[in-house]
C-alpha cells in the first residue's frame, strides 16, 4: 500500500514538473531601438561602476584602461546604431 502511494506521488510529481506549459506568458515584444536604448543604459552604468571600483583600488590601471576602452567601444557602436535607426525612422515619417 505504501509503495503504491509513493509510486502515485512520484508519477504525479513527474508529470507536474516535466509537463509542457500550454499557456506560457510571453514578455513584451521590444523593438531593436528599445533594446539598444536599454543596452546603452547598462553600458553607462557599467562604466560608472568601473570608475568607482578603480578609484576604490579594486583594479590595477592597465586592467581599468582595457575594460574602459572595451565599454567605450561598445557604447560607441550602440550609439551609432541608435542614430542610424532614428534617422531611418525619421525618413519614413
Amino acid at each position: 500500500m505504501i509503495i503504491a502511494a509513493c509510486a502515485l506521488l512520484f508519477a504525479s510529481l513527474f508529470v507536474y514538473v516535466f509537463a509542457p506549459v500550454a499557456n506560457l506568458a510571453h514578455g513584451e515584444q521590444k523593438s531593436r531601438l528599445t533594446y539598444l536604448r536599454e543596452r546603452k543604459d547598462v553600458i553607462y552604468e557599467n562604466l560608472r561602476d568601473l570608475n568607482f571600483e578603480f578609484k576604490a583600488g579594486k583594479f590595477p590601471e592597465p586592467d581599468y584602461i582595457a575594460m574602459r576602452a572595451g565599454l567605450e567601444d561598445e557604447a560607441a557602436q550602440v550609439l551609432a546604431e541608435i542614430d542610424s535607426l532614428e534617422r531611418a525612422s525619421a525618413q519614413i515619417r
